[in-house]
């Protein structure tokens, strides 16, 4: 069995608009999963720094950051990023540029989780549905290309309010989504924008919005998880 997690961290600005990274491990720990995409994870101007320090990660977590070597400082590329035990190892890692107006980008990784082997895609799409389903297509098409036959989990904020259109219809052709709930806005979720998809050799065994007191006031997402095991 692997947990996975998906969450808009907003650059660790919660609830109450301040920025306190400590929280957003405080709310990662609760969920203690073996694989996490983050949303948000860079600040945005600047020299796009990582929220949540290096230093942080190690001394007080379980997880490190993939390093895919884009940005000296950030932690992944364009805000997203992957967190993975410190136990697992991780045999590739890639960046998968998206089509959009204002840069954005997806990050994909082949990691070995105890004794699975999985791919992990995160992402956050546009606002737009009109590149939300290029870049659908640009996701896609990256897994399509891979050359290492993998099972393949994809996480993000997609920003799709609809349940059953756009690029979720995109995404479903080949994808079974995990009924998490809705997960946006904190305070009163109503919207199902985060998501998590796995692929047919994967089974979802169980999955959820994490709605704590510390996960409500951590950001303007609630996280999503779901415990996976190989179909």
């Amino acid at each position: 069995m692997i947990r996975v997690a998906s969450y808009n961290m907003r650059k660790a600005i919660g609830t109450d608009r301040r920025r306190n990274p400590e929280r957003i491990l405080e709310v990662l720990r609760e969920i203690d999963a073996d694989v996490i995409a983050l949303q948000e994870a860079d600040r945005r101007f600047g020299a796009r720094a990582a929220v949540i320090t290096p230093h942080l990660l190690d001394e007080h977590s379980d997880w490190k950051a993939i390093a895919f070597g884009m940005r000296n400082g950030s932690m992944g590329w364009h805000g997203n990023a992957l967190l993975v035990r410190k136990s697992s190892t991780v045999l590739d890692c890639q960046t998968i540029h998206l089509p959009a107006l204002e840069p954005r980008g997806a990050v994909s990784a082949d990691l070995k989780v105890g004794d699975v082997t999985l791919r992990a895609i995160g992402m956050h799409l546009d606002l737009s549905g009109l590149w939300r389903r290029k870049q659908a297509a640009a996701v896609l098409s990256h897994v399509e290309g891979c050359t290492r036959p993998c099972e393949t989990v994809m996480m993000g904020d997609l920003n799709e309010w609809t349940r059953a259109a756009g690029c979720l219809r995109d995404f479903a052709r080949d994808y079974a989504f995990a009924d998490t709930g809705p997960s946006f806005h904190a305070r009163r979720p109503v919207g199902r924008l985060d998501r998590i998809m796995v692929s047919s050799g994967l089974r979802i065994v169980d999955c959820g919005v994490h709605m704590t007191a510390a996960a409500r006031k951590a950001s303007d997402h609630l996280p999503i998880w779901a415990d996976l095991s190989p179909a």
